[in-house]
């Protein structure tokens, strides 16, 4: 399966993956989802936003288990970020057929649709859909950098937008959604586990900073007469990396537009996009806070004119503690909760001779989404470097068997006889 899905989307230049929503390479993961589905004999649908699924038993049975991930990218994105969970969900169901597991419960794995927002700016666009996170109104003005909006790339993908909306019909159907994710950290790697299990999604959002000055003459405009919103958003982004490490939290441009956009010309615009992240909320707003206030002292030292949107946010999700007990008590051992990144509540051990470590992390998923409206848990494969969203992200082959069967544990103790 793994060596199908590499070539899918993958740039030629970078290494890279280019998988984002509804284009071309996204049509080819989701029809190498759909092949997979089939030749194991599941029924194959896609929901009205686009999510797939492949169904093991009767949907309309209720209190099904469900598992997967997503197959879309960031940006030149690394190869396990998502695909890894949905790679790992099939080759789960092999493993349980091989073991001859009696299923008391129907059994779902999915592929979320547009989860990194790579495309329309928005991340989990196809579980905030169905979770009634995400209005109609709201997905139908999500454009991409070239002004296409998603219901139009999604009518060329064969896709009807005007089904979208709130699904909870197919929500209720679900008794509990386990999701299975390269770890984007180094946590399971210092501590020398295979396999961790999560306790909680830092609170963490969006933000676009907009510097508006005045477009010159780089060559002939004198330094004191400049309106250089360069200038203001260079030092937002110091202060930012100030803030964070004052409160222990992470804060980063990653993203930034300008206008004209010329070698010789000063900026009339700069617009950047700042994703912060904390373990509490308190701390992320002072962050957040701390980085508007210098941002706006720099601007008006320049005699800029600064405007700060909150363009998204997802508070902080501690996971559904009875369904992380009861994974833990599969996995072998009690498990406490503990939100920090790299922090370590207990144990389990798994079918595959591992200790289980439960442990925060500061991305967020489809399973965090979803936890406001079904029980969800996450469990992490070791990722040696910590490198994610990135060509060099990686996780080792045996590592990524050891979660193959810590997930057929799971599934087997919540699904089968």
């Amino acid at each position: 399966m793994w060596r199908e899905l590499a070539p899918l989307g993958r740039h030629r230049d970078s290494g890279g993956y280019r998988r984002y929503a509804w284009t071309a390479a996204d049509a080819d993961c989701r029809a190498w989802f759909r092949q997979q589905a089939e030749a194991r004999g599941l029924t194959y649908e896609v929901d009205r936003n686009g999510n797939q699924w492949a169904w093991l038993g009767d949907p309309s049975a209720g209190d099904a288990v469900v598992t997967g991930s997503h197959l879309d990218s960031v940006p030149d994105g690394g190869a396990f970020d998502g695909p890894l969970g949905v790679v790992s969900s099939f080759a789960a169901l092999d493993e349980l057929r091989a073991r001859g597991a009696q299923f008391a419960k129907p059994l779902a794995l999915v592929n979320f649709g547009d989860e990194e927002g790579a495309r329309f700016g928005l991340a989990c666009v196809g579980s905030r859909l169905a979770a009634g996170q995400l209005t109609v109104e709201q997905a139908h003005r999500l454009t991409d950098a070239e002004g296409i909006t998603l219901p139009q790339a999604m009518e060329a993908a064969g896709h009807d937008p005007d089904a979208l909306g709130a699904d909870p019909e197919r929500l209720a159907r679900i008794g509990a959604f386990v999701e299975l994710h390269v770890e984007q950290g180094r946590a399971l790697d210092l501590s020398g586990d295979r396999v961790g299990l999560a306790s909680a999604i830092w609170p963490h959002g969006r933000w676009r900073f907009d510097f508006r000055g005045e477009a010159n003459h780089a060559g002939t405009t004198r330094l004191v007469d400049r309106r250089d919103p360069m200038l203001s958003y260079a030092e937002t982004v110091l202060a930012a990396r100030r803030e964070a490490e004052l409160a222990g939290a992470v804060a980063t441009f990653g993203k930034i537009s300008v206008e004209p956009n010329g070698v010789n010309a000063i900026p009339s615009l700069v617009r950047g996009w700042l994703d912060s992240r904390a373990a509490d909320q308190a701390t992320l707003d002072q962050v957040v806070d701390g980085v508007e206030k210098a941002a706006r002292s720099y601007a008006e030292a320049h005699g800029i004119d600064l405007d700060v949107v909150r363009e998204s946010f997802t508070p902080v999700v501690e996971f559904d503690h009875a369904l992380r007990d009861e994974l833990a008590r599969i996995l072998g051992a009690d498990a406490g909760g503990n939100a920090g990144t790299g922090g370590n509540a207990g144990t389990a051990g798994s079918g595959a001779g591992l200790r289980v470590p439960v442990l925060g992390t500061g991305a967020g998923h489809d399973a965090g989404i979803l936890s406001a409206s079904i029980p969800t848990a996450m469990l992490f494969v070791r990722n040696p470097t910590g490198v994610s969203h990135s060509p060099a992200e990686f996780a080792a082959e045996d590592d990524c068997v050891a979660g193959v069967l810590a997930l057929a544990d799971a599934l087997e103790g919540l699904a089968c006889r």
